[in-house]
């Protein structure tokens, strides 16, 4: 039902493509998992998605679980029916929104007792809750409950975070009842080595189908990011996919591909496109900038996606200074492809056993500009 293929490795660094199937299809690897967050990736119809080469897609628990509520959908025949997506997908634990609500929750080894943002009523959720919850959403790929330290954590506190995540992990095992579904726990330790290879030795222990990095893209510097993925990394089974979590910059998931890196979710691209910016080969932009309101190129000139194939860059600048919904859907369309399709040249660079080439003339021309 659920089986990791390694296709190739690049020997000159610790890169490889594979495949992961499920029971709603498989997926290539290294995978970008846009986050349809409240059922929906903003603005896109679940087409949309397919066109764009999206394979997997990822949903929030805390949010769905606040409404309409795991009952709802479960009677509706699960996520990817009420959804209209009929490919894999990943459901998050809950566990990050909660502990991102510092002023309105209470954390013990129960779980965390936390305020509705939106009505108030005080909530209390547990490993075994999130799990129930997520088996009522029915995602192929599901993620045990932890807790996520802040980057400035001290040490005492992050061991502390470390260990509960390591307890809830083994809650969330024994609570899972669905087989058709993969529960990947989560390795924690925030930015301190000799805690991530102690949490490493506990989590892959557990002996689970996959296993996620968390912890990361919550303060702490790119340098520090990517210490924790070159401790972590090396000491994961080869024969298991890796989720980072949380990580959606181009760099950022070269840098992890270069590690082993399988996996990766982020808001950035849809996000970014509503707030007016995009990424091409040359960068981050502000497409509200006054330089691109006589532009008639599209904003990267060899994408082949539906804005810059039909586009100039001075209407996209347009729908966006008018607020136009349209504006924020190009964009979107064009952000989501950029990273995919980098993904996907990765994936052929690795097979080359090009990546690393591959990834430094990328990095060259994205910061250009900075130099």
């Amino acid at each position: 039902m659920f089986e990791f293929n390694i296709i190739a490795a690049d020997l000159n660094c610790s890169a490889r493509t594979g495949a992961f199937q499920t029971p709603h299809g498989s997926f290539e690897t290294p995978a970008f998992m846009p986050c349809g967050t409240k059922g929906s990736v903003k603005t896109l119809t679940p087409d949309e998605l397919k066109n764009l080469g999206c394979e997997i897609i990822l949903a929030n628990t805390f949010h769905l679980m606040l409404r309409p509520g795991g009952e709802i959908v479960e009677k509706m025949g699960g996520l990817q029916r009420w959804i209209g997506w009929d490919g894999p997908m990943l459901t998050d634990s809950g566990g990050f929104q909660v502990f991102s609500l510092s002023k309105l929750r209470k954390i013990n080894d129960e779980g965390v007792t936390f305020q509705s943002p939106l009505d108030g009523a005080t909530h209390l959720l547990t490993p075994e809750k999130s799990i129930a919850i997520q088996e009522q959403l029915g995602a192929d790929i599901i993620m045990a409950f932890d807790e996520c330290p802040p980057a400035d954590a001290e040490k005492s506190a992050a061991k502390k975070a470390m260990e509960r995540t390591h307890a809830w992990a083994l809650k969330s095992l024994k609570a899972k009842q669905r087989k058709d579904q993969a529960l990947f726990p989560i390795i924690q330790g925030a930015i301190y080595p000799d805690l991530r290879k102690e949490s490493v030795r506990y989590i892959t222990g557990l002996d689970a189908p996959g296993y996620a990095i968390g912890g990361v893209a919550v303060g702490e510097t790119k340098e520090q990011m990517r210490e924790v993925m070159e401790t972590v990394c090396p000491l994961l089974p080869k024969e298991k996919p890796r989720y980072l979590m949380g990580i959606g910059e181009p760099d950022d998931m070269l840098a992890a591909i270069a590690c082993g890196v399988d996996m990766f979710d982020c808001v950035a691209p849809t996000r970014l496109a509503r707030h007016g910016s995009f990424w091409n080969n040359h960068g981050r932009h502000d497409i509200t900038k006054k330089e691109f309101s006589v532009s008639d190129q599209p904003i990267q000139s060899d994408c082949e996606c539906y804005a810059c194939s039909r586009f100039s860059t001075s209407y996209l600048r347009h729908l966006i200074i008018e607020k136009e919904i349209l504006g924020a859907r190009l964009l979107t369309i064009h952000n989501l492809h950029f990273l995919i399709d980098l993904l996907r040249q990765s994936r052929k660079a690795i097979e080359a056993k090009t990546f690393q080439t591959f990834s430094k003339k990328f990095l060259s021309e994205f910061y250009a500009k900075e130099r």
